[in-house]
């Protein structure tokens, strides 16, 4: 039934034109925040190194300053919970697809010997209609390359968003996007488990009105603070406990 769903949201593409063309008309496009993308926390040998990579939402768009976003958040927690040293970096690109971090990100990023990655990837694909197979091929090719370049890394994904839950969201709009979320969603905790990835549950949107920022889609500081603490046990595993 969600497939048939899936299918017919193209028979509603002329709305979703339509729409989008007015949410974008009405929403300021907004910058990364600024401040640090790399940084260290002090702590216990040996390091956790933990690289947050993909698309606004790395970048900690929404928000002021880095230090309030989901790498320094995520960072900060694994440092209380651990008692151990934290090296991070944020590798956020805005408007950014699974395939275009897969083609011109990965490849122009230096190896550095990252224990821990998280994806923040997967919203564009889904807000710009793109196909499952096209979702398969890039998010597919975006894990094998992950694990080719980082073998020993612990790789979690965290899936799209919730659409209807969004304040820009007019409701039809979301509705339909949240039906291709919903399939996106599915393929990626699929090619997660086949590829060696950890597929994280999905953000429990609570409280729209304090979790996203002023344009309504991005998250504001309490909502990169609530993302990270879901995405905690996930990047630490058997560390977690």
């Amino acid at each position: 039934m969600q497939r048939l769903l899936a299918l017919l949201t193209w028979l509603a593409f002329p709305v979703y034109v339509w729409q989008g063309l007015g949410v974008r008309r009405r929403t300021t496009r907004m910058l990364p925040a600024r401040g640090p993308v790399l940084h260290e926390i002090p702590g216990k040998a040996p390091p956790v190194t933990l690289l947050v990579l993909g698309d606004s939402s790395a970048a900690s768009v929404g928000i002021e300053q880095s230090e309030h976003g989901l790498a320094a958040r995520l960072a900060g927690l694994i440092a209380e919970r651990t008692g151990r040293a934290v090296r991070w970096r944020a590798a956020g690109f805005n408007s950014a697809t699974s395939g275009q971090i897969r083609d011109h990100v990965l490849p122009n990023l230096s190896a550095d010997p990252w224990t821990h990655i998280v994806l923040a990837i997967g919203t564009n694909d889904t807000k710009n209609f793109h196909s499952l197979p096209r979702f398969k091929k890039e998010f597919g090719g975006l894990l094998y390359a992950l694990r080719a370049k980082w073998p020993e890394a612990r790789v979690v994904w965290s899936p799209v968003l919730e659409f209807t839950r969004a304040p820009a969201m007019p409701p039809l709009l979301g509705r339909i996007l949240e039906i291709r979320a919903t399939e996106m969603n599915r393929m990626g905790v699929r090619l997660c488990n086949e590829r060696g990835a950890v597929p994280a549950s999905r953000l429990p949107i609570t409280n729209p009105e304090a979790g996203f920022a002023s344009d309504g889609f991005h998250a504001s500081e309490a909502g990169y603070r609530a993302w990270a603490e879901h995405l905690l046990d996930f990047v630490l595993g058997d560390e977690a406990a």
